[in-house]
């Protein structure tokens, strides 16, 4: 088995501070390649610190949407323009979230530092990696306007299936995560179904979102294959067929 998690944080501290063991544990379980999202600067340096610690590990930098509020622009692009690292390979993880964030003033806030990370992925031939959560439809419209012209993925996406169109006419991909193997997660289920498989990408957002049955532990690499499995089961294909096609959707998304 071979297989790519396109989004996980070995650089949060729970799995930094272990990181040989979690990284030794992923290999055995078949995890090819790792892709190491940053989500504010110090987190973005040490993405890269550990891609280049490991052959087989690559970075994706940038602010998260509730990490914008305590910086400027010299911040941002200080950070951004670490993208020149050779094993940079994405702006991310980029977007907007609701759940977190209900003033409107922030919320703004959030759309303004969204869209300078897309012209900056733009300007400098990155896809990138999007955060959306209670949010779905403003970061549909802000994508339109401002359109990732080297694409992307809907990182854990949390739209309905009506909504596929919307992310495949953007040329970006669907990341499928955890959820998608909770017994009463219906809307998961149904876009692991339906969309197209040429357009999917799995995640672990570790160390969140651990799939079932470890749900409440601290999710790692090595948990991905579950959500492969689950995946392969709800659309009725063999699992060797379904780990290729991720393999060249996820190589491909990230030019790896």
């Amino acid at each position: 088995m071979k297989i790519i998690d396109t989004h996980c944080h070995l650089n949060d501290e729970v799995l930094f501070k272990d990181l040989d063991n979690v990284v030794s544990r992923a290999l055995n379980a078949g995890v090819d390649k790792m892709v190491v999202i940053g989500w504010d600067k110090a987190s973005s340096e040490l993405a890269i610190k550990i891609a280049e610690q490991y052959d087989f590990v690559y970075a994706v930098i940038g602010f998260h949407p509730e990490n914008i509020f305590d910086i400027n622009d010299e911040v941002l692009y200080e950070t951004l323009n670490l993208y020149k690292h050779p094993k940079v390979v994405g702006i991310g993880e980029i977007g907007l979230d609701y759940h977190w964030t209900k003033e409107q003033e922030k919320r703004e806030l959030q759309k303004q530092y969204f869209i300078k990370q897309i012209d900056f992925a733009n300007k400098v031939g990155l896809p990138i990696s999007i955060h959306s959560r209670e949010a779905f439809n403003d970061t549909i419209e802000i994508l339109k306007q401002h359109k990732p012209m080297h694409g992307g993925v809907m990182h854990c996406y949390s739209g309905s299936v009506e909504n596929i169109n919307d992310v495949i006419n953007l040329n970006l991909y669907i990341g499928i995560d955890g959820p998608v193997t909770f017994t009463n997660a219906k809307t998961p289920k149904e876009v692991a179904a339906e969309a197209p498989l040429e357009k999917i990408v799995v995640e672990t957002d570790c160390p969140y979102l651990s799939p079932h049955p470890l749900r409440g532990t601290v999710n790692e690499p090595s948990n991905i294959s579950l959500i492969v499995d689950a995946i392969a089961e709800i659309r009725g294909m063999s699992k060797k067929h379904l780990l290729d096609v991720l393999y060249q959707n996820s190589c491909k998304l990230f030019n790896l």
